[in-house]
């Protein structure tokens, strides 16, 4: 395994459980698992703290897999990059698993979400700095910031709406989040 220079632990961690995954049918539990050079590149912060994490797969600039989590469910940030790096390169229902020949042309990003917040509407967002989540009942629908071709809160909110199958109509909730985003530079 090759790992890219200009990525950083976030992304290598990504790729490194995405690839073991894709490669052996193996997940990673632990930092313990990683190879001792990644391992040494781990700051503290992935192996103690808590948060919310998507991990995006891109072949040539389209998306391949994009699976996340809104809050923790895992121990650390690291444990949440290895689940949501395999479910993006196998469990994403709009795409097939990543075959092992597509491998070396996947581009990863990782997205630690920082806390959601509660707002009034669409003047409190920022699609270029915020996230939004839509809820209404159990139904919640989320969109990442900075996204290609989402230039405005509106746009935002009803991408992140029809994803959870919420009607505009519906009397729905918003929350925004920050995110710190680990692309290769």
């Amino acid at each position: 395994m090759a790992f890219r220079d200009n990525e950083d632990a976030y992304v290598k961690t990504a790729r490194y459980a995405m690839e073991i995954y894709v490669n052996e049918g193996r997940e990673l539990k632990s930092v313990d698992d990683l190879p001792e050079s990644l391992r040494g590149e781990i700051p503290e912060r992935m192996r103690v703290d808590k948060a919310g994490v998507f991990v995006s797969l891109k072949i040539n600039g389209n998306l391949r897999g994009c699976i996340g989590t809104i809050s923790p469910t895992t121990e650390s940030i690291a444990q949440e990059i290895f689940r949501n790096a395999v479910c993006s390169a196998s469990e994403d229902p709009r795409f097939h698993p990543v075959r092992p020949e597509e491998l070396p042309r996947i581009d990863v990003s990782v997205d630690v979400l920082g806390a959601p917040e509660p707002i009034d509407g669409p003047d409190s967002l920022d699609p270029r700095r915020y996230g939004v989540i839509v809820s209404y009942g159990y139904r919640r629908g989320l969109l990442l910031p900075d996204l290609e071709g989402v230039d405005t809160p509106e746009e935002q909110i009803d991408i992140a709406a029809r994803k959870a199958g919420i009607r505009k109509s519906d009397p729905y909730k918003l929350e925004r989040f920050e995110v710190i985003r680990h692309e290769a530079s």
